[in-house]
């Protein structure tokens, strides 16, 4: 009875994990390029009481374990890195990427991030960067006296000079990909940075084999999805209660057999 107290307080812990999780995709489902966050669970140690392939005493072996588990534990959060919507801005200087792929940003104490989110500004100093201002690589100029911003699927960026007929190509975009981007390590502001488990960045031009292209006036949605969210939180919230009727059942039976040794 004291191991189910302990096994259902794992089960709440756990449980409190994955609200917090939900909470967070609910939070922001409105944030551009956000993706879904996915709590792993994993079994605890077991306690084997009796073993197989060992004889009782009337000779038998007994054909399967008797076991008794000691709970569950957060194993990971992993993040979905499934495409979300492309939604149109009109922003010459938005810049969505349908398929795979991240933008690769410096920042300011020079190592790279990578982001989804491509909602990007100018600079005084004509750079093209992040909302936070992290110059996006490569980087790459904006004239001053620039009429007009094209962005082609394949990364290419050209501008449009004032008293110039023919736009003048100002250099390409590049995109980063990884063998697991599920390894990523997400450090806000819409930025992840590399980790050993997520491998070292693969880089190409947008459109290339096993990239995605760059969709000029367009912004990825979050791929969160509300209804989903709210199913798992029901979900989670009567794993939670189950796991508080467990420890009340508990505590009434070891108060009953307390009563049984005063009586």
């Amino acid at each position: 009875m004291y191991r189910a107290l302990k096994t259902a307080a794992t089960g709440m812990y756990a449980q409190q994990l994955n609200v917090d999780a939900i909470a967070n995709n609910i939070a922001n489902v409105n944030t551009t390029a956000f993706k879904e966050t996915r709590v792993e669970f994993q079994d605890l140690m077991y306690q084997t009481i009796r073993a197989t392939g060992i004889p009782d005493q009337q000779g038998g072996t007994p054909p399967a374990e008797l076991q008794v588990g000691d709970g569950t534990i957060p194993s990971a959060t992993t993040k979905d890195f499934g495409q979300g919507d492309l939604t149109p801005t009109q922003n010459p200087l938005d810049f969505g990427i349908q398929g795979d792929g991240f933008f690769m940003i410096r920042k300011p104490d020079g190592t790279e991030a990578y982001t989804r989110d491509g909602s990007f500004k100018v600079s005084a100093d004509g750079n093209i960067v992040t909302s936070d201002g992290y110059i996006v690589e490569p980087g790459l100029t904006i004239p001053q006296d620039v009429t007009a911003l094209q962005v082609s699927s394949d990364g290419t960026v050209q501008a449009t000079v004032s008293g110039q007929t023919n736009p003048v190509t100002l250099g390409q975009l590049q995109l980063a990909k990884f063998i697991n981007p599920a390894g990523l390590s997400a450090i806000g502001n819409n930025l992840y940075v590399e980790t050993p488990a997520s491998g070292t960045p693969i880089l190409g031009n947008p459109s290339s084999t096993g990239f995605g292209g760059i969709q000029q006036g367009y912004l990825e949605s979050s791929n969160v999805s509300i209804v989903d969210e709210m199913v798992k939180m029901i979900e989670a919230e009567r794993a939670y209660e189950l796991n508080s009727k467990t420890i009340q059942t508990a505590n009434n039976m070891i108060q009953l057999a307390d009563n049984l040794k005063t009586s």
